[in-house]
This record gives C-alpha cells, sequence and structure tokens, in this order.
C-alpha cells in the first residue's frame, strides 16, 4: 500500500470508528477496550524502593572509592537518593568525619618551623559548596553546563563548608590560585602540575582535601590525602 493509500485507510478508518461509536450504547461493554491497571502490594512497592536503595548505595561507595569509569551524569534511578542524601544528616556527617580526621593528622605532625609546610585544599564541594547550584539541576543528573555554572559563581553565593573550612583556618595558609585551569587538561594533570610547582618552591607538601580523586593523584602528591564525599559528579 503506498503512502496516500495508507492516509485513505486512516482516514476511513477513523470516519467508521466514529460512525461506530455513536452507536455505542448498543454494543456489548465487555467487548468495550479498557486501561490497562497493575496494582502493586505495599511490599512488593517497599521491596522495589529498597533495592533501587541497594543499587544507589552501592553506586555511591564505587564513587567515593575511584572504582567506577569516567561518568558524566548520576543515574537516573539515583536522582531522588543523591537529593536525599546531600540534603540529610549523612552528607554532613561524612564531612565532619572527614575534618575530624584530618584534625587528628594535622596535630600529629612535627613541623619544621619553617613555614614550608604545606597543606593544599581543593575549592569546590571542599572549602565552598555548590548544592544550591545542583539543586536546580538535579543533583548532577544534568550533564554539566559551563555556562550556567560559571554564572553561579559569579553571583558569589556559594556557601562554605563548615568542618572543612575549620581545618583551613587552624593552620597557617598560602594561597595559590589556580582558577585558570586550562580546561584541556584534565584535572588531574593540572593539579600535579601545581603541586609540583608547590614543592619545586621548597615547600613539603603534607597534607590534601579534594572531593574528586583528581585532587588527589598523580605526581607530586601530599603525605597524605583526605577524600570528601561528592557523589554528584566526576571530574577526571
Amino acid at each position: 500500500m503506498d503512502f496516500l493509500g495508507s492516509i485513505v485507510f486512516l482516514c476511513l478508518f477513523s470516519m467508521g470508528f466514529c460512525q461506530e461509536s455513536m452507536n455505542i450504547n448498543h454494543l456489548d461493554p465487555d467487548l468495550l477496550p479498557r486501561p490497562l491497571i497493575i496494582e502493586f502490594s505495599e511490599s512488593r512497592l517497599k521491596n522495589m524502593s529498597d533495592d533501587i536503595a541497594i543499587h544507589c548505595t552501592s553506586w555511591r561507595v564505587a564513587v567515593e572509592a575511584n572504582n567506577l569509569s569516567p561518568w558524566k551524569t548520576i543515574p537516573k534511578e539515583c536522582a531522588d537518593y543523591v537529593k536525599d542524601y546531600m540534603l540529610g544528616r549523612s552528607y554532613n556527617v561524612d564531612l565532619e568525619k572527614v575534618s575530624k580526621e584530618s584534625g587528628i593528622y594535622a596535630k600529629s605532625l612535627q613541623l619544621k618551623g619553617d613555614g614550608m609546610d604545606a597543606w593544599v585544599f581543593d575549592i569546590d564541594e571542599t572549602l565552598i559548596s555548590n548544592l544550591p547550584y545542583y539543586s536546580d539541576h538535579g543533583y548532577g543528573s544534568e550533564f554539566f553546563n559551563n555556562v550556567q555554572f560559571d554564572k553561579w559563581i559569579l553571583e558569589g553565593a556559594a556557601p562554605a563548608i563548615k568542618p572543612s573550612l575549620k581545618l583551613y583556618e587552624e593552620g597557617e595558609t598560602k594561597t595559590k590560585g589556580t582558577n585558570e585551569n586550562d580546561r584541556e587538561k584534565s584535572a588531574a594533570a593540572f593539579k600535579s602540575e601545581k603541586r609540583k610547582e608547590i614543592t619545586e618552591e621548597g615547600f613539603r607538601i603534607l597534607g590534601n582535601s579534594g572531593d574528586q580523586w583528581s585532587d588527589l593523584v598523580g605526581t607530586s602528591m601530599a603525605t597524605r590525602s583526605f577524600k570528601l564525599s561528592n557523589p554528584m559528579y566526576h571530574i577526571p
């Protein structure tokens, strides 16, 4: 049947259906099409919800352990899970735990006293939180948009992450800007170069805090590194 014939057929079918529908009162109601309704028991719904929670928890642990291949968005089915984690008590407890362990380590260090002992801090999701931005963008379920994110950064509305800020303020700090990150390089390569520059100036990097593995691995690594939780995005 050619295209025109198909159109004629569809039109005739529609007209015939309309004609029949006018006599619907004379049809057997058992022969009429009915919607398909599937009802799940409360226990079945709970099991489905538990399965998603287990799956998403396993996924988040794999993220924090650096066991996943590079990824661009969180799994769609984990959007509510990540939202609940980031807005709930668990995320804050995790941050506080990392800060506490970092502080214990920092206090145990025997500093040389020459001002050349250093601790490197990442910025985003380490010292400041972009959670207000990501709450408007699906908590990582949307593809990253540089233009929108840069606009958010320029607003200067990102709140501090208090546990990390406390650790930062307790030490003597040397600010070394890294805003000029060349986006053609991986973050790991860029930050390795910056740490190398620091060590070549004579500094000893005793600690490093960051929310991405790319903040911590590579060359010229710190004596000890601390990974903060962040399941919203991945930077290789």
